[in-house]
């Protein structure tokens, strides 16, 4: 077990800059999970934690060990990857033995080691077959029982759920948390999926185009976005996001916009928004916080907006409505928007609500709908940093 530290690391190719000074300290015996879109930079800072790229400018340490220039089989990590890697003309029994017996490690601890790993997943009555005649999720238990055996000081994961169908992601997820727990080893894990990241990580480190954007615990991450892209990014279904601003009426302040939006802002934030006065914000607030007024708690109701509905999802523990303001006329068109870059954060006039799933709503219904300002979030239009 060990503690690991990125510091002021970059890694550049060429003219690109794929990290952009990450600093991360990561406790010993950590749940850690990278998280973040495609290209954002959180498999090359593993890939440098592993020694398999070199690092640009900074450093890196395990334990107490400066490893920047130590070989990837002197880090003692070990490494499960998104496509398994295992040997196809092994045994599982000899899968999880390889790394050993290059090490001359004895044969009766070998024996020892990787039974006792079987043991831990499960896998015991597979030890003798070959990787085909496994499942998909069987063959992750084996990847992760070759990283088990080594007994290494910290385990780097790569995706490794993503190639299975989603009841078997949820199951298996399950079952990396538990051997987290039973092995007390510190973990670095990488993932592009938001859920991954909220139900298993200690702490999420979240990524954008190499740059690390905010590093906290799951609940303060959703709770507490630091800025429009974390917001946008942690949470499913996203946040929601519209252009608004701060007007006054009396020594009250509203969000409003120029669709029928006017939220009454709570005398908690009132000192928080109140330098927006008169500008230009982005106002954000998550579907959960949006209900039918006859549903909604009782504090919901002084912020109720006439809605139409564009369009309903039914999930059966509760319904997704996608909605308007009433008075804004742009109808169903508004839902279909240009191709973006999925690292791009955008403003809409159609938004979010999850709604009880005894709502008797149709598409196209005028409906009032209660938001929960106590949760608003306001963003600065050109910093995205987060105001509330």
């Amino acid at each position: 077990m060990a503690r690991v530290v990125f510091e002021n690391v970059y890694k550049r190719f060429d003219e690109v800059t794929a990290v952009n000074d990450l600093n991360l300290d990561i406790e010993d015996a950590e749940f850690l999970v990278l998280v973040g879109p495609s290209g954002c930079g959180k498999t090359t800072a593993l890939r440098m934690l592993a020694g398999l790229e070199e690092i640009s400018d900074g450093s890196i340490y395990i334990g107490d060990r400066r490893v920047n220039d130590v070989p990837p089989r002197d880090r003692d990590i070990a490494m499960v990857f998104q496509n398994y890697a295992l040997y196809p003309h092994m045994s599982v029994y000899d899968n999880m033995a390889f790394a050993l017996k290059l090490r001359r490690i004895n044969k009766g601890e070998i024996d020892r080691r990787v039974k006792e790993a079987a043991e831990i997943l499960g896998i015991t009555p597979y030890l003798k077959r070959r990787p085909k005649a496994l499942s998909g999720g069987q063959r992750q238990r084996v990847a992760l029982g070759r990283a088990i055996v080594r007994e290494p000081a910290a385990f780097l994961m790569d995706e490794p759920l993503s190639n299975l169908d989603a009841k078997l992601r949820v199951q298996t997820r399950a079952e990396i948390q538990k051997l987290h727990r039973r092995l007390g080893v510190t973990t670095i894990y990488v993932t592009h999926d938001q859920v991954e990241a909220l139900t298993m990580g200690d702490r999420i480190a979240v990524m954008r185009d190499g740059v690390l954007q905010q590093f906290d615990t799951p609940q303060n991450l959703y709770d507490n976005p630091s800025n429009m892209f974390v917001a946008g990014f942690i949470g499913s279904p996203s946040m929601n996001f519209m252009q608004a601003r701060v007007d006054t009426d009396g020594e009250a302040l509203y969000v409003a916009d120029d669709n029928g939006l006017r939220l009454r802002v709570p005398r908690d934030h009132e000192r928080q928004v109140a330098q927006m006065r008169g500008n230009p914000i982005i106002f954000g607030i998550r579907p959960e916080d949006i209900e039918l007024q006859d549903f909604a708690e009782p504090d919901w109701r002084d912020n109720v907006v006439e809605s139409r509905v564009e369009v309903l999802e039914p999930l059966g523990s509760e319904i997704q409505l996608h909605a308007s303001a009433a008075t804004h006329t742009n109808g169903v068109g508004q839902l279909v928007a240009e191709e973006q870059d999925e690292n791009e954060t955008r403003t809409t006039d159609i938004f979010v609500a999850r709604v009880d799933p005894r709502a008797r709503v149709r598409t196209g219904d005028i409906v009032p709908l209660a938001f929960n300002m106590t949760h608003m979030h306001i963003f600065d239009t050109q910093t995205q940093e987060a105001i509330v």
